[in-house]
């Protein structure tokens, strides 16, 4: 007898707006990153007071971007093992001492370039550490039927900061001066702070299978170096992020000198940015059903380069905010693209830790690409190098276009097919290595087919926590073939055993169809002897007569 059962329905776009937490987080975010624009639009332009070289005004924008690239993955480790409301409070804290700084030099008259620079950094140090901590406490607030919609939205606050920020933040600084502007951001954090001290999270439990640092770091390197698909994402951002950085680290210079505008004006084109961020990702839903992911990324280097080469011609200051709101556009396609083809294909439990690795591909392209096309336009001029850039970006564009994004269609949900590992004894956590073998017996005939799936099924045991991997053979027996990893501890290999996805099972059961007999594959486990063990075996034959 069947049984019909009606799926729950959908989550409405602004259903997590109905969780209270949630929403006090989301309105405290958008009131944090409004403040995080309007000084760093304050930064930007204050810089083109200080020092009107195109290297100084790409200085500033590569110290905000260089602390991610340097620390976005030890922020995402961090994310998993502190608590992470306390980690954030902390962070917020940071940031506002940041801004404190800036507002003090600032009304002293003591502001400099180095001063700048290195608060700027100290800045970027917090965003760092804050990134991958705010996307991780997303599932804490929604329910999973909510989840993409609470992702969408947080999304959307930050273009809706992005489109706020820059333009109040340019009319605080034409109208009050750069320390009132400061002033604005530290009063934003103070609204962060509140909320996070409101919301009250619950602690998480320890099952003894918990990661410290440094195991969780070198598990998500492993997975990093070991998953082929995220490779083509992490080369695809980095190419695309390095050519279109151009126009991010001379947009002060263009406001100023090509333009003719002041800092209300650059706020305008900022604003623009964002608003035109918004309206691209209300039309990306359409966008989709009409472009691939790969269509999608094309248009926006193209965009890009348009855009590009025409604030390169300075043209009336009305054709340059309908420039910068088709950048917008263009950017934002171009981040969700790339975002959403990195979240397919991560599981679940190194997805902070993997979308870190690509925050730092994307930042370091930011950062590389803004000290680069600044020391060019020492060279060539800021309207020479925009053009430079926009060639070079159509060019990868194109040539990269070839080297198609994964589709993510893989199932990785954990599957959780293997069974607990036998033990004679209790095993203590932190002993290892271990050496997992599977012992397959298959026909001769089949050994080409067999190595095939097996050498695919490699890339699963690196993702998964292996660090060595390989395949032997019996020379007494042809039909024996032993596969081999290595885990780095026993608490490791249990983790492994979590980790494996249904994609993986899938894996698994094509190389099994090649094991003859009856009975499954022979699998042990075999733990390392310890130092102290093969002392106390020399020490008793030295003993003995």
């Amino acid at each position: 007898m069947t049984q019909n059962v009606t799926p729950p329905p959908a989550a409405g776009g602004f259903a997590p707006l109905r969780q209270p937490v949630f929403a006090v987080l989301w309105v405290a975010t958008v009131i944090g990153n409004t403040g995080s624009f309007i000084r760093d639009v304050a930064s930007s332009w204050l810089v083109t007071d200080l020092s009107g070289a195109p290297a100084a005004v790409a200085m500033v924008q590569a110290a905000a971007t260089l602390p991610i690239f340097l620390l976005a993955i030890p922020a995402g480790v961090l994310s998993d093992i502190l608590d992470r409301r306390r980690f954030l409070i902390v962070i917020q804290l940071l940031l506002a001492s940041v801004s404190i700084g800036l507002m003090l030099l600032s009304a002293t008259g003591l502001q400099s370039v180095s001063s700048l620079v290195a608060l700027t950094f100290l800045g970027g140090i917090g965003a760092a550490l804050m990134a991958p901590t705010w996307q991780s406490i997303v599932p804490e607030l929604v329910t999973r039927q909510e989840l993409k919609s609470a992702v969408a939205l947080n999304s959307l606050g930050i273009n809706i900061s992005r489109a706020i920020g820059p333009a109040v933040g340019g009319l605080i600084l034409a109208s009050f001066g750069a320390a009132i502007t400061y002033a604005t951001d530290v009063a934003s954090y103070l609204f962060v702070i509140a909320a996070l001290l409101w919301w009250r999270r619950a602690p998480g439990a320890d099952d003894g299978l918990s990661e410290k640092f440094a195991g969780a770091f070198r598990a998500g390197l492993r997975y990093a170096r070991a998953s082929r698909e995220l490779h083509v994402v992490l080369l695809r951002a980095a190419v695309f992020f390095a050519f279109s950085s151009a126009v991010w680290a001379l947009l002060p210079l263009v406001a100023r000198n090509l333009l003719g505008g002041d800092a209300g004006f650059y706020g305008v084109l900022l604003g623009a940015v964002g608003a035109g961020a918004i309206g691209g990702a209300l039309v990306m839903p359409r966008l989709r059903r009409l472009l691939s992911a790969d269509g999608l990324l094309l248009a926006a280097a193209l965009v890009t380069a348009v855009v590009m080469a025409g604030l390169s011609s300075a043209p009336p200051q009305w054709v340059a905010i309908i420039l910068l709101l088709s950048l917008g556009a263009a950017w934002i396609s171009a981040l969700t693209t790339l975002n959403g083809a990195a979240q397919a294909i991560l599981p679940n439990w190194v997805r902070g830790r993997a979308l870190a690795v690509y925050l730092t591909v994307f930042n370091g392209a930011m950062t590389a690409g803004s000290l680069a096309w600044g020391a060019i336009a020492e060279l060539l001029g800021v309207p020479a190098t925009l053009l430079v850039g926009a060639a070079g970006l159509v060019v990868v564009g194109v040539v990269f276009h070839l080297v198609k994004l994964p589709a993510g269609e893989a199932d990785l949900v954990a599957s959780n097919h293997w069974p607990e590992p036998l033990t004679a004894s209790p095993i203590d956590n932190d002993r290892g290595p271990v050496l997992i073998t599977i012992e397959y017996r298959v026909d001769p005939a089949d050994r080409q087919g067999f190595t095939s799936a097996l050498y695919r099924l490699s890339s699963e045991r690196r993702r998964d926590g292996a660090y060595g991997w390989g395949v032997t053979e019996d020379t007494a027996d042809a039909e024996i073939m032993v596969e081999w990893f290595f885990v780095e501890s026993w608490a490791e290999h249990l983790r492994q055993h979590r980790r494996v996805s249904k994609a993986d099972a899938d894996l698994q059961q094509e190389v099994r169809k090649f094991h003859r007999g009856d009975a499954a594959p022979l699998v042990r486990h075999l733990l390392t002897v310890g130092p102290e063990r093969l002392t106390q075996a020399r020490d008793n034959i030295k003993e003995t007569p």
